[in-house]
């Protein structure tokens, strides 16, 4: 078998080009970062579980723009849930990838048919922020097929009917979209409830959102 040292390729003048070089190490450098997601924690605060994951798992299937957002929600309330572990990518090149190759560790959550109250949704654009309310009256936010991808997710939670440490690839609680790869260690449940919902998101999906009383603008403060 022929050695990497071997295969290394080199200039006409005999000197090994610097960018193999680093190559190596570019590469360890990426699959350390994919190793890590062996080890992100979803915090829910007073339900106190912690998932984790392996290598590969994508909770979207869109490059994210690598700047996080802010969710929060007085109340969700939702039926068929599942959460595992993920790694968003960025678009090649982004300028928001700073040093980490582009790759985001996240936890996605997927619930069937969700409702929210109160939600608020910021980005920080830098000296101002985009904010997004809807669902402040009667009538709350609702979503089917609710996908989100987050590095924070804190509330008060309870789930009914809860299994943990499922294989990811065998969820059956919410749907098609909420099944991870084989081999990844995951949770579901028939229903969730969260009070004073704050998550930290880096993407989100919905088959249905439905926004009352939606009022979008510009602000010095977020959510």
């Amino acid at each position: 078998m022929t050695s990497s040292a071997e295969r290394t390729p080199e200039r006409p003048d005999g000197a090994t080009d610097p960018d193999v070089r680093n190559a190596p190490a570019r590469r360890g450098r990426v699959r350390a970062r994919r190793a890590a997601v062996m080890a992100v924690p979803a915090t829910l605060a007073a339900a106190g579980l912690a998932v984790l994951t392996a290598e590969g798992a994508l909770g979207v299937q869109f490059a994210i723009s690598g700047m996080p957002f802010t969710v929060t929600a007085t109340e969700l309330n939702g039926t068929g849930f599942a959460q595992f572990g993920g790694l968003d990518e960025m678009a090649e090149g982004s300028p928001n990838a700073g040093d980490t190759g582009g790759q985001v560790l996240v936890v996605t959550s997927v619930i069937k048919n969700a409702t929210l109250s109160k939600l608020c949704q910021s980005v920080d654009l830098g000296g101002t922020n985009l904010v997004i309310r809807a669902g402040e009256g009667a009538q709350k936010v609702s979503a089917s097929d609710l996908t989100t991808d987050s590095t924070e997710l804190t509330g008060d939670a309870a789930f009914n009917n809860i299994e943990i440490g499922n294989d990811a690839s065998t969820l059956n609680k919410a749907g098609p979209k909420g099944r991870g790869p084989k081999g990844v260690f995951s949770q579901q449940s028939d229903t969730v409830h969260i009070a004073n919902l704050r998550q930290t998101n880096y993407a989100t999906t919905a088959g249905v959102f439905k926004l009352p009383g939606l009022k979008l603008g510009f602000s010095g403060s977020g959510c």
